[in-house]
C-alpha cells in the first residue's frame, strides 16, 4: 500500500510491514523517514541489521541469500537495501519480485532509492512491493508548504517564533531543509527554549564569508591549517559563542567517526559517504578528503576532546575553551596542536 510521509509513524505503531520502500530526492526527509522505520522496528525486536549497498556491480543473489539466512543472534532483523542508482535493473527487478512474493518471517526489508520515474511505478517489481509492503514517495517541501514546515519544526524544538521569524528563516535557507534544521539547532543551542525574535534569528543566521562557523569546519576538512587559525580567531573576536563553534565541530567529528567505523567494516570511503543523506553532494569530496587522513581511534579521541572543551566552556576546568577548540580544529585538519599559533589578545 502507499501512504504519505506524515502517516508513517502511526502505521509503524499499528503493525510492522515486511517491506518498506522510501523514494525521493530530499535528503533530510529521506534520512528521517528511514531512521523512523529503523527506530520503531528496533522497539519491536528487530535488533540485527544488514546493510546492502547497490551499485552497478551488486550481486542481487546477496538479497536472496540474506532472505534465506536464519539469524543466530536475534529473532528479528532488518535488511537495509540502499539503491543509490535508482534503478534495480533486470536482475534486481527479478530479485525484488521473488522477495515480495515470499517475504521471510521476522525480517524487515527497508528499501531506499531516489525519486522513481513514472515508468518505474508500473513495473512488476514495484507493484509487487506495493502489494506486500508499504511505499512512501517523499517530495520536496517547497513554496507555501515550507512556512508551516519550518514553524512546526521550531515549535517541536521548544521555540516560539515571533511574527516574521518563520518567513525570514524560510527566505534565508532557500528551501534547503538541512540548512533549516541546522539553524533551528543553533537557535536552541543559543537560546534553549522560548520566543525567538527576528533580531535573534538575524544574529544566529548571519553568514560571514570570512568568519563563518561552517567555513571553519570545511577549512579543517580541507587541511588548511593557517586558514583555520585565522577563522577561529575571527570567530572569537566577533563574539561568536564558543558553544556554537563546539557544536559545529562535534557534529562533523561524530559523522567522521561513524563513517570511519563503516570503513573498518570493509567499505571504501566513497561507499560509506554515498549512503549518508545528511552530507550534501557538494561536500562529499571534502568529507572524503578529511576522512582519508585519520583512523577511527583519532576521531574518537577528538570526540573526547570535545567533551573537554564543553567542560572548559562551562567553567568546570581551568583550560582556555578557545585553545581547546583550536586543538580540535587542528585535529580535524590532520595536525597536532600548535598552542603558540593563536594570536594573543
Amino acid at each position: 500500500m502507499r501512504i504519505r510521509l506524515h502517516e508513517l509513524d502511526n502505521q509503524l505503531k499499528r503493525a510492522i510491514a515486511p517491506i518498506y520502500l522510501l523514494s525521493g530526492d530530499e535528503p533530510l526527509q529521506m534520512g528521517e523517514a528511514a531512521d523512523t522505520v529503523r527506530k520503531r522496528s528496533r522497539e519491536q525486536g528487530y535488533s540485527e541489521r544488514e546493510i546492502l549497498d547497490v551499485d552497478g556491480r551488486f550481486d542481487w543473489g546477496r538479497l536472496t541469500a540474506e532472505a534465506s539466512n536464519l539469524s543466530l543472534f536475534a529473532e528479528r532483523r532488518i535488511i537495509d537495501l540502499r539503491v543509490t542508482g535508482g534503478k534495480p535493473g533486470v536482475e534486481g527487478g527479478k530479485a525484488l519480485i521473488a522477495y515480495a512474493q515470499r517475504p521471510p518471517e521476522d525480517t524487515l526489508l527497508l528499501i531506499t532509492l531516489p525519486k522513481l520515474e513514472r515508468s518505474q511505478l508500473n513495473t512488476k517489481w514495484f507493484k509487487g512491493i506495493e502489494k506486500a509492503g508499504v511505499v512512501i514517495q517523499i517530495w520536496p517541501v517547497e513554496g507555501e508548504r515550507l512556512i508551516p514546515w519550518i514553524e512546526k519544526r521550531m515549535r517541536t524544538a521548544g521555540l516560539t517564533p515571533a511574527p516574521g521569524v518563520v518567513s525570514m528563516l524560510a527566505e534565508h535557507v532557500e528551501g534547503n531543509l538541512l540548512a533549516a534544521v541546522q539553524e533551528i539547532d543553533k537557535l536552541v543551542l543559543l537560546h534553549e527554549t522560548g520566543v525567538v525574535t527576528p533580531e535573534q534569528l538575524a544574529a544566529s543566521a548571519t553568514d560571514s564569508a570570512r568568519f563563518g562557523v561552517f567555513e571553519l569546519v570545511d577549512s579543517a576538512l580541507s587541511g588548511d591549517v593557517s586558514r583555520c587559525v585565522r577563522i577561529l580567531s575571527g570567530l572569537e573576536a566577533t563574539g561568536i559563542p564558543a558553544p556554537v563553534v563546539l557544536w559545529a565541530l562535534t557534529r562533523e567529528i561524530r559523522t567522521l567517526c561513524s563513517l570511519s567505523r563503516e570503513i573498518d567494516k570493509g567499505r571504501s570511503p566513497a561507499q560509506a559517504i554515498a549512503t549518508r543523506r545528511d552530507i550534501w553532494a557538494k561536500r562529499k569530496p571534502l568529507v572524503n578528503k578529511g576522512l582519508s587522513r585519520s583512523s577511527t581511534d583519532h576521531w574518537r579521541r577528538l570526540l573526547a576532546s570535545c567533551g573537554d572543551a564543553d567542560r572548559g566552556i562551562k567553567g568546570f576546568s581551568g583550560d582556555d575553551p578557545w585553545l581547546l577548540l583550536q586543538d580540535i580544529t587542528l585535529g580535524v585538519a590532520g595536525k597536532t596542536a600548535i598552542r603558540n599559533s593563536r594570536p594573543s589578545k
